[in-house]
């Protein structure tokens, strides 16, 4: 069964513009490992165990002592923070961890619903500012904050795909973008941002490609980039809930063009649901969004599991494991830690990205800036905006 169900938002806590974050508090706890295995309960919202799970598996099966289960489940990422909040107003949390993209992690943010592992353990977890590249540490310090560790980095897009049999003149830049999309009705799409990677990747990068007044603030600064998505409106004909189905209808032929990033190029055409011919674009003036998907411990969990779960989590970042994450492209490249190549990867990892990445995307990287991805409540804020006025009318067919 194809797992490619995907990663949305992102963000920062407002507020702490210029302050400390990851600090090594004085009360920091150290909690005792449980004397008889415990079952964990792991709940994905983001596709992060298609890049996670044979790690974690592999831990349960090194520490019989502390594990005696572990069941993973999945759900729809806008569905989580509700659902957990129920559980913990109740006093029932049977969610132990969440391996999240930052549409859930910005919820949980705002809404209280995780442990701040980084302050109350941070002799339990690796120092962050030692072990994460320079980017996935940006993102760690301006989204996961005090509650989630970063566990895979990929500088995501936007990116825009396309048949090439069916698009013969490719857009360069956002004025000739819109202009194809309002000439070909129907033949171009993008997810509903709140739960698509792609989706949410275009909308916070559009404002610095048509040179906004303010793109960290959605609402009074995105004057361009609401009206560009409107006008492009009259040429979409429904907004797809995900990913998937964007790339399902790409690949049937409905669309010629769709959103996409770097994973969900390569990992499509690894397994075979897109073309191996598709080629990608990015429009000029380009800013690279990056994507981050974080383990959070919701508040609630019991200490026995919590100091099982740090356990695990240190045990994810080691380079070792984090090798796993180049996985089949799904999060390219994949490892949020320093001094993890390719080579250390799987061989089946090394021979995916030799056959299906493109030589073209280190350079393509390197060539635009990466910018910190918006802040949690401007987020949810962006995207019930767009929820409002963009996608209301068309979300649904």
């Amino acid at each position: 069964m194809i797992r490619i169900n995907r990663r949305q938002a992102i963000g920062g806590l407002a507020g702490l513009a210029g302050a400390s974050v990851l600090p090594r508090f004085a009360f920091a706890q150290s909690l005792p490992l449980p004397s008889s295995p415990v079952a964990l309960n792991i709940i994905d919202v983001a596709g992060n165990l298609q890049l996670t799970q044979a790690a974690i598996e592999k831990f349960a099966k090194e520490n019989p002592a502390l594990i005696s289960k572990v069941i993973f489940s999945r759900a729809p990422s806008p569905e989580l923070p509700a659902k957990l909040k129920a559980q913990q107003t109740a006093n029932r949390v049977d969610i132990d961890l969440v391996l999240t993209g930052p549409g859930a992690m910005s919820d949980g943010i705002t809404q209280g619903l995780w442990i701040d592992v980084w302050t109350k353990y941070p002799d339990l977890l690796p120092k962050a500012d030692e072990i994460y590249h320079e980017k996935a540490l940006m993102m760690q310090k301006n989204f996961g904050q005090n509650e989630g560790v970063a566990v895979v980095y990929s500088p995501s897009g936007p990116l825009f795909e396309y048949a090439p049999d069916r698009v013969k003149t490719v857009p360069k830049n956002a004025e000739e973008l819109l202009a194809w999309v309002k000439a070909n009705p129907g033949r171009f799409c993008y997810a509903r941002p709140v739960n698509s990677g792609p989706g949410w990747t275009f909308l916070m990068a559009m404002p610095y490609i048509l040179g906004d007044k303010d793109p960290s603030d959605p609402i009074n600064g995105w004057e361009k980039t609401w009206a560009y998505l409107k006008e492009l409106d009259q040429g979409i004909d429904y907004y797809p809930p995900g990913t998937t189905a964007t790339m399902k209808e790409f690949a049937e032929g409905t669309r010629d063009m769709v959103v996409s990033t770097f994973g969900w190029d390569i990992n499509p055409r690894v397994l075979g649901v897109v073309p191996k011919e598709a080629e990608t674009f990015a429009l000029d003036g380009t800013h690279w969004v990056p994507d981050t998907q974080f383990m959070c411990i919701p508040r609630g969990v019991g200490d026995d599991k919590v100091a099982v779960l740090l356990k695990l989590m240190s045990y994810m970042l080691e380079p070792a494991q984090q090798a796993y994450t180049y996985d089949k492209g799904y999060f390219y490249p994949g490892p949020a830690v320093k001094d993890v190549p390719l080579n250390l990867a799987p061989q089946e990892s090394q021979d995916v990205i030799a056959e299906f990445g493109r030589p073209t995307y280190e350079a393509l990287i390197a060539k635009y800036p990466v910018e910190a991805p918006l802040k949690p409540q401007l987020l949810v804020a962006a995207f019930e905006k767009w929820d409002r006025e963009v996608g209301a009318n068309k979300m649904n067919k």
